[in-house]
């Protein structure tokens, strides 16, 4: 076994939103990495999985509680935490087409959710003085996209700026807190997102796929990034490869984002 396998040994991993998609390759690369890993989702998937599984909706209060309870009982103290779980399923167009439900929404499931499991599950790392934590975001929380999706980036851009802060505040007690901001990525939850926005402006969903790409001012690399892609930057973070690397927001875009 090579020093790539073996680099998580001994490792409890949690990741949410880990049952397909970016989640789920984060999950399985943890996991050949050598970490223990528990994903957790609404409902288990239909697929086989190696993985531990403990059902939640991370936009209850409650289910957030019997997560950390049963993750407590049986597996002990994560050393990572994945903040993976994301979405949206608000109306394209603009801010005059998003309602106060729509908003709610994505503030529970882009930020709440995260905010409140780490309130969970970081206080036990600061305990043993020793944890990392990563929180999936997005590129659009760093390049405004008002026509297919205002309030998920909005709150993409809030989470971004909560786990800077949140790093500055932990990484004195050993925990290291960074993001990772994938850009358009391959997954059915991003099939579904375009087949959607596709039809709320009349055009196919290639039409679609294009011109977002275009609002985010292209990607050089031309094409869309594996789920595989993003969980290699993840397990590289949560390594003791990266031990001097907190507050980070890492892009995992292609090359699209335009600053230096």
């Amino acid at each position: 076994m090579d020093k790539q396998t073996e680099q998580l040994n001994g490792k409890i991993a949690l990741v949410t939103g880990g049952t397909k998609g970016i989640g789920k390759a984060i999950a399985n690369k943890l996991s050949s990495a050598g970490a223990t890993v528990i994903v957790t989702a609404r409902k288990p998937s239909e697929e086989k999985s190696e993985h531990h599984f403990i059902a939640a909706d991370l936009t209850n209060s409650d289910d957030i509680v019997k997560l950390t309870r049963q993750l407590s009982n049986e597996f002990g103290t994560p050393d990572i935490l994945i903040n993976n779980v994301g979405g949206t399923s608000s109306p394209a167009g603009g801010f005059q087409m998003l309602s106060d439900e729509d908003w709610n929404k994505d503030i529970e499931l882009n930020l709440l959710a995260s905010i409140r499991l780490d309130k969970a599950i970081i206080p036990q790392m600061l305990e043993k003085k020793s944890g990392a934590v990563i929180h999936i975001s997005s590129l659009n929380g760093k390049i405004p996209l008002y026509q297919s999706n205002f309030s998920y980036g909005v709150m993409k851009s809030a989470l971004n700026a909560y786990s800077k802060t949140l790093a500055n505040e932990v990484a004195k007690n050993g925990i290291r807190v960074n993001t990772v901001s994938p850009g358009m990525v391959r997954t059915t939850a991003m099939e579904t997102f375009l087949k959607g926005f596709a039809e709320s402006i009349g055009k196919t969903v290639e039409e679609a796929a294009q011109q977002i790409m275009d609002g985010l001012g292209g990607v050089p690399l031309n094409r869309l990034a594996e789920p595989e892609e993003i969980a290699n930057m993840v397990a590289f973070l949560v390594s003791d490869d990266a031990g001097y690397i907190t507050g980070a927001n890492m892009l995992v875009d292609g090359g699209t984002y335009p600053a230096v």
